[in-house]
């Protein structure tokens, strides 16, 4: 037997807010969401579906307006899969895209993190900041260091 759950209970599954939820339907990314005859949404299975790629989408930094669009898309139906596909496909490449930057400063950071658990870190360090000292007066310029 099918089964619906209560905003409060989707809030929860997804790890939302209930005024995230209504933000989200506000902003027209839930129109499948139909309301009973109290005015309650009551969600199904299948909204909790759409429900979880709009949190893909959000968590990967898609903006709420190309959200909205994919989700119009879905409401025309298999007519749209061609415009559905590129908006994903162009979502996709910005995602690998900010992943490759990630992944880039992530090693700057273990870099840093290698060089704090070096046995020789204090002296790395201080010869940093007597490196910096040095440049910053021959450039006749204000260091910042406190020490």
């Amino acid at each position: 037997m099918a089964k619906t759950y209560t905003i409060k209970e989707v809030a929860e599954k997804f790890g939302l807010t209930i005024s995230a939820l209504r933000f989200y339907d506000k902003k027209g990314l839930l129109p499948f969401v139909a309301k009973n005859d109290s005015g309650y949404r009551e969600f199904t299975e299948s909204d909790l579906n759409l429900i979880h790629t709009v949190c893909c989408l959000k968590n990967t930094g898609m903006p709420i307006y190309e959200i909205r669009q994919y989700i119009d898309y879905c409401m025309d139906g298999s007519k749209t899969i061609p415009q559905r596909k590129a908006l994903l496909q162009a979502h996709k490449a910005e995602v690998l895209r900010q992943q490759a930057q990630l992944t880039e400063n992530l090693k700057e950071i273990n870099t840093k993190i290698d060089r704090y658990n070096s046995p020789i870190a204090k002296e790395l360090i201080d010869a940093q900041v007597a490196f910096v000292k040095k440049e910053k007066a021959e450039l006749q310029l204000a260091n910042g260091f406190r020490v």
